[in-house]
C-alpha cells in the first residue's frame, strides 16, 4: 500500500516545495524589480550582489519549476539548497535565533533539507526524471536480447 502511494506523496512534496520557491523567486523578481533585490542583497553584505540576486531568483523560479516537473532533481535540489544555505549564512546566521519568527534560520534550514531530500529521492513514478530513466531502462532491456544473440 505504501509503495503505491509513494509517488503521490513525492508529487505533493515536489509541487508544494516548488510553489514555495517559485513564489519567493517571483516576489524578488517582480515586487520591486531586480534592482531592489540587488540593493537589498548589497545592504545585507552579500558578495557580488547583482550576480547573487540573479542566481537566487533563477534558482527559486527555475529550480522550483524543475521540482514540480520532477526534472533534473539532484541538480535542482543542490541549487536550491545552496541558495538556502547562503541565506542562512548571510541573512539568518547560526549564532542568531533559531525560530524564523525571531529572524532565525529554522525556515531556510528546513527548505534546504527538503530540497536535498526531494532532489535525491528520484521524484517518484510521476516525475519526468523517473519517466525518462524508465524509458532508457526499457530500451536497454529491449536491446539486451539482440546484443546477446550477436555475441553468440
Amino acid at each position: 500500500m505504501i509503495t503505491r502511494l509513494q509517488p503521490i506523496g513525492l508529487l505533493i512534496g515536489r509541487v508544494v516545495l516548488g510553489v514555495v520557491f517559485i513564489a519567493h523567486g517571483w516576489q524578488k523578481f517582480s515586487e520591486n524589480g531586480m534592482d531592489a533585490t540587488v540593493q537589498g542583497f548589497e545592504g545585507l553584505g552579500i558578495p557580488a550582489p547583482t550576480l547573487s540576486a540573479y542566481f537566487t531568483v533563477g534558482a527559486e523560479i527555475i529550480g522550483g519549476a524543475l521540482l514540480i516537473l520532477g526534472a533534473l532533481l539532484p541538480l535542482a535540489g543542490l541549487w536550491l539548497a545552496s541558495v538556502m544555505l547562503g541565506a542562512m549564512y548571510f541573512v539568518h546566521p547560526l549564532d542568531g535565533a533559531f525560530f524564523s519568527q525571531e529572524g532565525g534560520y529554522e525556515y531556510v534550514l528546513l527548505l534546504a533539507a527538503i530540497a536535498i531530500a526531494i532532489g535525491f529521492s528520484g521524484g517518484g513514478a510521476l516525475a519526468v526524471d523517473s519517466l525518462w530513466l524508465n524509458n532508457i531502462g526499457e530500451k536497454k532491456e529491449a536491446d539486451e536480447p539482440a546484443r546477446a544473440e550477436s555475441l553468440a
